[in-house]
């Protein structure tokens, strides 16, 4: 039995919840709360990542069910890691010793139709990034007439002495915002007229990404050495993370197909023929037999029309059908009629009628209306409190 469920209700999982659902609930949090996109919401960054990083360990979330945020932090199990290196190591990029020598990597959702996956698809994705200004190579302005910044001198960090009480001072460091903590900078008359100083200049840039047949709901497309440039460092990767669509007629299920059909109930009895269009504009003619009956939610599939395997395209997976069978209403037939539609369908089940039997009628039912009356009687007994037991007096 799970001890709490703090960790779960942050990704919004249950927990049962396989690992492949903590993943795809972790992405899709880390890409909307990421400091890029959402600078105010560092501290919900922060958290999220903190419980992916629990639950994404097969022993740190076995500890976590048993004993909650306290067994973790007694078990010596909380590793401090930083919500980006957590980022980082799920979209493909590495730690921190990695990011000492590599810029950030980018990432990017995109929105994909699932008629791309199955027919494969080249779409532009116009960036903006950081590279290392042409006019000065990267190094600000003139060469050799950087100076010590007198702001902080020469250290890249101010330091600010406040008085709080009598006999009490708290010391406070920031980047120093004159030399934007380099601890060295131009003056005006010599810094590169092209970056400001600032070593980088933003240009757009244009990326090809190309969707293979067959690719799925969260996989990830990478450019290497195509993020923010910086002076000193490779640049990182952008991380394309395809986002499948919803789709009218098909849900898919790995590499099968899933759709809902619609038929008559003379279609079910009788047989019928009826066509599908394919993800790629084909249309396929299925069909039964006279005398094949089809129940409500009975599920058959044609094979191979599913969806492409990815790198392997000529295979495919199932079409699975679910039918719906469709009744008439009410009074459809006249009454007179109704002894020869009997004849047809197959006997009904005689029933022994005695004199102590009571009959009664059947009424139709107002599901929403009994739910709400339901919790309205679970409120108002609430409210009044327990009606038996053993009851105090007050002296």
């Amino acid at each position: 039995m799970v001890h709490e469920t703090g960790y779960y209700d942050l990704l919004g999982v249950s927990p049962k919840a396989s690992t492949d659902e903590i993943k795809k609930a972790y992405r899709k949090l880390a890409l909307k709360y990421h400091p890029d996109k959402n600078p105010n919401e560092g501290e919900k960054f922060k958290l999220i990542s903190h419980a992916y990083e629990v639950l994404s360990d097969p022993k740190k979330r076995d500890l976590y069910d048993q004993g909650g945020e306290q067994a973790i932090k007694e078990g010596g199990m909380n590793s401090g890691a930083s919500p980006m290196d957590v980022f980082d190591m799920f979209f493909g990029g590495g730690g921190r010793m990695q990011r000492e020598r590599r810029g950030k990597n980018v990432v990017h959702q995109l929105g994909v139709t699932l008629e791309e996956m199955y027919n494969g698809s080249t779409r532009k994705l116009g960036l903006q990034k950081n590279v290392i200004c042409e006019k000065c190579d990267g190094y600000g302005g003139k060469k050799g007439a950087l100076e010590k910044c007198s702001t902080c001198k020469g250290r890249g960090v101010q330091i600010r002495v406040q008085q709080i009480g009598p006999g009490m001072i708290q010391q406070t460091q920031s980047m120093c915002h004159d030399c934007q903590g380099q601890g060295e900078k131009f003056n005006a008359k010599d810094r590169c007229k092209n970056c400001n100083g600032h070593k980088l200049e933003r240009k757009k840039k244009i990326l090809e990404v190309h969707i293979d047949k067959g690719m799925k709901d969260g996989q990830k497309i990478t450019f290497h050495g195509e993020g923010d440039q910086e002076p000193g460092l490779e640049p990182g990767d952008v991380v394309i993370v395809l986002d499948q669509k919803e789709h009218p007629v098909f849900q898919r299920q790995g590499d099968d197909l899933v759709m809902k059909m619609d038929i008559k109930l003379a279609e079910a009895l009788c047989g019928f023929r009826k066509t599908i269009r394919t993800l790629d504009n084909r249309s396929l003619i299925i069909s039964t037999m006279p005398g094949e009956v089809i129940k409500h939610n009975d599920i058959k599939c044609v094979q191979n029309e599913g969806m492409p395997i990815h790198r392997d395209p000529y295979e495919r997976g199932m079409l699975i059908i679910q039918f719906q069978v469709e009744f008439p209403e009410n009074h459809w037939l006249p009454e007179h009629l109704m002894f020869q539609l009997e004849r047809l369908l197959p006997p009904r089940e005689d029933v022994m009628i005695t004199e102590d039997m009571e009959e009664v009628d059947l009424c139709e039912v107002d599901l929403n209306s009994q739910q709400k009356r339901y919790h309205r009687e679970a409120y108002e007994e609430e409210e009044e409190g327990p009606r038996g037991g053993v009851q105090c007096q007050t002296q």
